[in-house]
């Protein structure tokens, strides 16, 4: 997610009690892996997208589960 400014090693600050919105940055569940991603909901649906373009959206089909787990609200950078 470093086109968000989240870089590897970075600490994520989480809200699990916030709702996720479009646009927001969530720490999501799919089929049992965890992942970073901005959360996207219109009338297509629900879908997760990568701050990376080289990257598809992941859309979600009756079969596939999402657990949300919390929105980030804050990134601390760690030089490592």
């Amino acid at each position: 997610m470093e086109g968000a400014g989240i870089r590897d090693g970075d600490i994520l600050v989480v809200d699990r009690s916030l709702d996720a919105r479009d646009g927001s940055i969530i720490i999501a569940g799919v089929n049992n892996e965890f992942t970073v991603k901005f959360f996207r909901r219109d009338a297509k649906g629900v879908r997760l997208e990568a701050a990376n373009p080289k990257y598809q959206p992941i859309r979600f089909r009756g079969y596939e589960e999402l657990r949300l787990f919390g929105v980030v609200t804050a990134v601390i950078h760690r030089f490592v």
